[in-house]
């Protein structure tokens, strides 16, 4: 079983469509949608819900009135002023430090585990899909794609898949992090401009930091051909394979209009291009061995 990361050192470069197009080509795969902040494959793989469960992570403090003296010192020592004179607290403004809870000489404030987002076991037209939602403003996004992961892989493990396709979140954090350990390849999607290239160098090196193959791959090419060029000495400059090229195509958008892959559309060029990269990318990893 191989796993591929599609990640982005910036959003807006066409990861999730690159993603769906793999997850359309990949034979026998399971997917996994680890940008739970702003989870959006499931627009284009259209998923059937089977299993929906709960993410649990962090605490707040809950003050117990009943045994509550009203002596301030919660209060007094609370750094985050999360707590009202009416010792009723802030769910948002608290940290859950859970320093009041030691402090309470009335033992009245406990530390009650958040429910911050759900998680999702679905089916597909292409196979399964393990997603997440990330609720607003809630923390612990990387523990979120921590657990994605580990469900894709169980999940491939009893189907005896041989692909996880796993469409990265954007930039460098927490969810990038999680979502680059144990994995085989990551293919960064770029575009044809100054920070398209400075956040994918930015990306490579976290990718590389982990021991992590890279492969680029730099979408609407032909907007910018000086810029393309540029990203090409940077990829050769630094032993990294650009393995593959797109062209700015308004029947990805068409595609995605109709909650489809723009490889289910194979008589376009587009269809094609990605096809190509596709073949070039598995035939990589079957001749890989790590």
């Amino acid at each position: 079983m191989k796993q591929i990361v599609i990640i982005s050192g910036k959003g807006g470069t066409g990861k999730t469509v690159i993603t769906g197009a793999f997850a359309a080509l990949a034979k026998n795969k399971v997917m996994a949608d680890c940008d739970v902040d702003a989870a959006d494959l499931h627009l284009l793989l259209a998923p059937t819900i089977q299993e929906r469960h709960e993410f649990r992570s962090g605490s707040t403090a809950f003050i117990n009135t009943d045994r509550c003296t009203g002596c301030g010192r919660c209060r007094e020592l609370c750094r985050f002023d999360a707590i009202d004179t009416d010792f009723i607290v802030d769910t948002v403004a608290c940290e859950g430090c859970a320093f009041c809870s030691f402090a309470c000489p009335a033992g009245a404030v406990a530390m009650e585990e958040n429910i911050s987002g759900e998680w999702f076991i679905s089916e597909t037209r292409f196979g399964p899909l393990i997603h997440a939602r990330l609720g607003i403003a809630e923390e612990n996004s990387g523990k979120l794609v921590s657990l994605v992961r580990q469900k894709a892989k169980q999940v491939a493990e009893r189907e005896n898949a041989e692909w996880v396709i796993i469409d990265g979140a954007p930039g460098i954090g927490c969810p990038v992090i999680a979502s680059l350990s144990g994995i085989d390849c990551a293919v960064v999607v770029t575009e044809p401009t100054l920070s398209g290239l400075h956040d994918a160098a930015r990306v490579i090196e976290v990718a590389r930091h982990f021991q992590v193959p890279v492969r680029l791959l730099v979408n609407k090419y032909d907007l910018n051909y000086d810029m393309t060029g540029r990203i090409e000495r940077y990829c050769k400059n630094n032993s990294i394979s650009v393995i593959g090229k797109i062209e700015f195509d308004r029947s990805i958008v068409q595609s995605m209009l109709q909650g489809k892959t723009i490889t289910e559309f194979p008589e376009t060029k587009t269809a094609r291009i990605i096809t190509g990269i596709w073949d070039r990318l598995a035939g990589d990893m079957a001749a890989y061995s790590p």
